[in-house]
C-alpha cells in the first residue's frame, strides 16, 4: 500500500511551493509595513513607537500566513495580501509626506 499523496503531481507541489514563498514573502512585507506605519503614528517616544510597533508584527505575520494557506487559490491570496501591501503602503507614504 502506498501513501497516501503519492499521486499528487507537479501543479500540487508548486502551488504549496508558491503558498509558502508567498506567506513568508508577503507576511514580512505586510508585517513590516505595518510596523513602520505605526513606529511613525503612535503618540509616543521614538523607542516606545518602535517596541509598541513591533509587538503586533508577530501576530501579522502569522495572520498572512493562515490567510495565503486559508485561501481557495494562490491568485486570490496574493490578490489579498497585495491589497493590505498597497493600503499600508499608501499610508506610509502618506504619514512620511506630513514629516
Amino acid at each position: 500500500m502506498g501513501r497516501p499523496h503519492e499521486h499528487r503531481g507537479f501543479s500540487y507541489r508548486a502551488g504549496v511551493a508558491g503558498r509558502v514563498v508567498l506567506a513568508v514573502g508577503g507576511g514580512y512585507g505586510l508585517a513590516a509595513l505595518l510596523t513602520a506605519l505605526l513606529s511613525l503614528t503612535l503618540p509616543l517616544t521614538r523607542a516606545e513607537a518602535v517596541a509598541a510597533a513591533t509587538l503586533p508584527s508577530f501576530a501579522v505575520m502569522v495572520g498572512a500566513v493562515v490567510f495565503v494557506f486559508a485561501a481557495r487559490s494562490l491568485g486570490r491570496a496574493a490578490l489579498g495580501l497585495g491589497a493590505l501591501c498597497l493600503l499600508l503602503g499608501g499610508g506610509l507614504w502618506l504619514v512620511q509626506g506630513q514629516a
